[in-house]
């Protein structure tokens, strides 16, 4: 079964809208450069804190912590601005930060003199916040537990120091306590608003993994699938697994074009190619077909899968006629403007096949396979002996009997096929009447 994400997933693809086209270091710098400007913004609204703070009288040791802040973010936005530096440094910056939110969390201990307080400033404890939130940018769980997991460990140390009293030579006195339970409720806070942070970077990266997946899987699909059997794909999850059913397939060909290739210039034949299978694609997608596949010059449609519909035959009879006038309509204007051109060969069968997923190790196919493939391949082949534009078997002109007025068909009674014991009665059209055909 084929699985689209929620809603969800469109609207981060929407925030990521270029995710699937980027390259991991792309995707890297472009975050890099996001979590410097922040931090810069971060910085002044840390200095503004910090002067109209409880504890602004303290500017000295303020600006210790503000230099060792805004060293890192100036260092942080000159690594991202010129794509240097390795993937550890994000990490390096952490710790920094979380170091730097300790020493400010009690900066009376660095101040020389100074009586340990363990009051906390607004200021303080919003910058603290301030700071988790950034790390939660970068969209890494794992950073968001180094971070919270350092500032909570430096916190309790300090905490722990003073109720042993190992750093300052006395006890609290007992209405210090209150103060040290309050400072350790604070710590719950933001150990619990940390843990928030990780589950939404989480749940973000699960989500957004999962709807760039399904939008390369989509540009995959859309590759083969017309834009309606897509739509159906994503909403309802239509399963993709092997199954039998009855599809007419369809082969398209072009004549003589090895030969041709061996002696034009690789960029002509990569031209030739990408105008004749956009004309095919749009053609087998006009009359709700699929195309199984690309082989060289060579184009498999099918249709009737993923599901099966009663005018699968008369769909697919249609959409030769239409496209045997394109690639004439093609050849000619190829020729107007001085360029090689091909005649083409197209052949239609319709029966049972078994089409799906075909699992095979690294790479898993959409695809039909069968007898029914076989033959229609080798009506492909048999245009060229006949000189026909279209050669369909009997079984589609029977499953599709008000198609046989739309063109002048020709009838041979006994065809052989190649590689086949057997013959089949099969119906063609004239290359000479190609360019009069409707669909």
């Amino acid at each position: 079964m084929i699985a689209f994400p929620p809603p969800y997933g469109a609207i981060m693809l929407g925030l990521a809208a270029n995710e699937p086209d980027l390259t991991s270091a792309e995707r890297r710098w472009r975050r890099e450069r996001r979590s410097a400007w922040v931090r810069l913004v971060a910085l002044v609204i840390f200095v503004i804190n910090l002067m109209v703070g409880e504890h602004a009288s303290g500017i000295l040791v303020h600006s210790k912590v503000v230099v060792g802040y805004g060293l890192a973010t100036l260092l942080a936005l000159g690594l991202a601005l010129a794509r240097r530096g390795p993937t550890w440094v994000a990490t390096l910056f952490v710790v920094i930060d979380a170091a730097l939110v300790v020493a400010l969390f009690h900066e009376h201990l660095f101040a020389p003199g100074g009586t340990f307080d363990h009051s906390l400033s607004a200021p303080a404890l919003a910058i603290a916040f301030l700071l988790l939130a950034h790390v939660a940018l970068r969209l890494r769980p794992l950073l968001v537990s180094l971070f919270s997991g350092l500032v909570i460990a430096g916190w309790m140390s300090v905490l722990a120091f003073t109720v042993t009293g190992q750093s300052w030579g006395d006890r609290p006195r007992g209405d210090d306590w209150p103060a040290l339970l309050a400072e350790a409720a604070l710590a719950a806070a933001f150990g619990f608003s940390a843990f928030v942070c990780y589950l939404l970077t989480r749940d973000h990266n699960v989500l957004l993994k999962g709807a760039v997946t399904s939008e390369r899987r989509r540009r995959n699909l859309a590759r083969f699938f017309p834009p309606n059997v897509l739509s159906e794909l994503q909403t309802k999850g239509m399963s993709l697994n092997l199954s039998r059913r009855r599809a007419a397939i369809m082969f398209v060909d072009l004549r003589s074009f090895t030969t041709l290739s061996e002696t034009m210039p690789p960029e002509n034949v990569s031209e030739l190619l990408a105008e004749y299978r956009q004309l095919v694609t749009q053609a087998v997608f006009a009359y709700d077909g699929t195309v199984d596949k690309f082989i060289g010059d060579g184009v498999m449609a099918v249709f009737g899968h993923p599901h099966t519909a009663p005018d699968d035959s008369a769909r697919a009879l249609q959409c030769a006629l239409s496209l045997s006038l394109s690639l004439v309509r093609w050849k000619g204007d190829r020729l107007r403007r001085g360029k090689p051109a091909l005649d083409a060969g197209i052949g239609l069968h319709v029966g049972p096949v078994i089409g799906g997923v075909l699992q095979s190790g690294s790479h898993d196919e959409f695809t039909v396979i069968g007898d029914t493939v076989n033959i229609a391949e080798r009506l492909e082949r048999l245009s060229g002996a006949l000189g026909a534009a279209v050669v369909v078997s009997e079984a589609v002109m029977l499953d599709a009997p008000s198609s046989e007025t739309t063109a002048q068909w020709l009838w041979k009674e006994a065809a052989e096929l190649d590689g086949r014991i057997g013959r089949l009665r099969v119906a063609y059209l004239p290359r000479s009447a190609g360019g009069a055909t409707g669909g």
